[in-house]
């Protein structure tokens, strides 16, 4: 929070909540949107938008009847779109006297630290200079396998990124209900959510929107990023009048999700290690090891080093697990994958000579993010093996 509470809000806004029904950008919805936007600035809060819309606003305009399912289709759509969406929002902020500015990203942007802190000190730059920072997903050039998937992911991870306050969700349906409302009638609406957990998980269902990409699903795995990081969040009807001050001001209607305050919140880093960073191997560790990482919050020696799986490289991060498997934690490794073969299960003094290295530690205390800390959705106790 910053001085006399303000503060910083991430907002992700959805396609089907900037688009009419044909698909092309609705100048009502996206000016409403920015009016309320504007409020917020007014008052001295800092606002960074994730921007759905680029598809949704372009695939008419070159010729596409309903919304391509290729790639290379919405890409091409994309690139059109985008420049039409920000043309929209640049006007519309000018005319409160706002500048907008465009942030178009990728995962292996979020994946490579130093272009993710070089995004974080843009932004801030921005913030600094009063500017309305509109973050998209580059989907003009973006492949397959380095997609966020949807706008929710990149939300959540740019508002660790940022260090936001809260992040609001805003979409076509009024928040998290206990079972699915369209089929439902008897479903309710959770107004608050502290924790996650498999029954919520259970009970989310998917978009009924033609435009979008993120269901209800995409929804919880994004909120789960935003409260490890401390965040809170609000997921609630782009439609509804005045939806964002009162998200802000915590009387909408929707679903607030309140992380637990006496957990330890990420820093920028620890964010980055948790959900970003794009694990490169598998580090297996004894029962004495876990214990000494996830309880006593020591390093991770190399004599606690069960088994090495994967070729990663000295400052790679790796996946840590007991050995049943489940994942335990993600590190910033001090060693290659061969000399960890070579040296674990060994004490300091039983190393070679001709094995050079410059730390005792395979993992420092402070390159590690544990599972006491955070829950990870992308990768859901899987092995490399079984990712692959």
């Amino acid at each position: 929070m910053g001085q006399n509470g303000m503060k910083r809000i991430v907002v992700k806004i959805g396609s089907s909540s900037l688009t009419s029904r044909n698909g092309e950008i609705s100048y009502r919805k996206l000016t409403r949107l920015v009016d309320e936007v504007a409020l917020l600035k007014d008052e001295g809060h800092e606002v960074i938008l994730v921007s759905s819309g680029a598809v949704a606003a372009g695939y008419r305009k070159i010729g596409f009847l309903d919304r391509p399912e290729k790639l290379s289709e919405k890409q091409a759509a994309a690139s059109v779109g985008q420049g039409l969406l920000m043309e929209a929002y640049s006007e519309r902020f000018a005319s409160h006297g706002y500048v907008a500015s465009q942030i178009l990203i990728t995962r292996s942007d979020f994946s490579d630290e130093k272009r993710y802190l070089n995004a974080r000190d843009t932004i801030k730059v921005l913030m600094e200079r009063g500017v309305v920072p509109i973050v998209n997903e580059n989907d003009t050039i973006t492949i397959e396998d380095l997609k966020f998937g949807d706008n929710d992911t990149l939300s959540a991870k740019v508002a660790g990124l940022v260090e936001a306050n809260q992040l609001v969700i805003l979409s076509d349906i009024d928040g998290l209900y206990d079972d699915d409302p369209r089929k439902n009638p008897e479903a309710k609406l959770l107004d608050v959510v502290y924790e996650i957990t498999p029954e919520i998980e259970a009970a989310a269902g998917d978009s009924g929107s033609a435009v979008g990409t993120g269901g209800m699903g995409s929804k919880i795995d994004a909120v789960k990023i935003s409260m490890a990081a401390g965040i809170h969040t609000f997921l609630g009807d782009a439609n509804r009048p005045n939806i964002l001050t009162d998200a802000v001001n915590q009387v909408a209607k929707g679903t607030y999700f309140k992380p637990d305050q006496e957990q330890d919140n990420f820093d920028v880093r620890q964010h980055w290690i948790a959900f970003n960073s794009g694990p490169k191997g598998e580090v297996w560790i004894d029962e004495g090891a876990r214990l000494a990482i996830t309880d006593e919050r020591s390093h991770l020696l190399p004599q606690g080093v069960h088994d090495v799986k994967g070729d990663f490289d000295c400052g790679d991060v790796v996946v840590i697990r007991e050995l049943e498997g489940n994942e335990v934690g993600r590190g910033v490794i001090n060693f290659s994958a061969e000399q960890l073969r070579q040296i674990k299960r060994l004490k300091l003094k039983e190393i070679p000579d001709s094995i050079k290295i410059t730390k005792s530690e395979a993992i420092m205390q402070e390159d590690l993010v544990c599972h006491t800390n955070f829950t990870s959705p992308d990768h859901k106790g899987e092995s490399l093996d079984e990712q692959k």
